[in-house]
């Protein structure tokens, strides 16, 4: 395999989170389940300064990576790049170190919510930075408010 056919396919991969991004319905869904599984073993164990470190890493080298994808696959925010959903869904958990199932999930739920559905600022922020970029950037808010909302929860004791 040369170097750029070995770049895009180690490119892709990443944008997928392995396969989560082939997943033939609601791809970003599966990235999403997939990095709230993934947290508890590879993300929360981390000081939050590691925590800190890896969520710049993966936005860094999540957009660089995005912007590929959208460059292969010939489409603006391909529905196979669902690296940004890992990197909400993580965001949305960043606080916690050792959080309950209920919740990871009630995290889960409203970051989906927020990524979908798309309020004011997720949604325009997609067009504030160009390429990977703004794939990442309307995640980055979509787990954002979802943190602020899973931490009410938690601190009010229903999660």
């Amino acid at each position: 395999m040369s170097a750029p056919r070995l770049i895009d396919t180690l490119a892709l991969g990443f944008c997928r989170v392995g396969v989560a991004g082939l997943a033939p319905r609601a791809p970003g869904t599966w990235g999403a389940a997939v990095a709230a599984l993934l947290a508890p073993i590879w993300f929360l164990p981390l000081p939050f300064a590691g925590r800190m470190i890896v969520l710049g890493g993966i936005f860094f080298v999540g957009s660089l990576a995005a912007t590929r994808a959208e460059e292969l696959l010939e489409c603006k925010d391909p529905s196979q790049v669902v690296v940004d959903e890992l990197l909400g869904m993580w965001i949305a958990l960043l606080p916690f170190a050792a959080p309950s199932i209920g919740l990871v999930a009630a995290a889960f739920l409203l970051f989906r919510l927020f990524d979908i559905w798309k309020p004011w600022p997720v949604g325009a922020s997609e067009n504030w930075m160009r390429g990977g970029y703004g794939v990442m950037l309307d995640d980055v808010l979509a787990g954002l408010m979802a943190l602020i909302c899973v931490a009410a929860l938690h601190w009010v004791g229903i999660v």
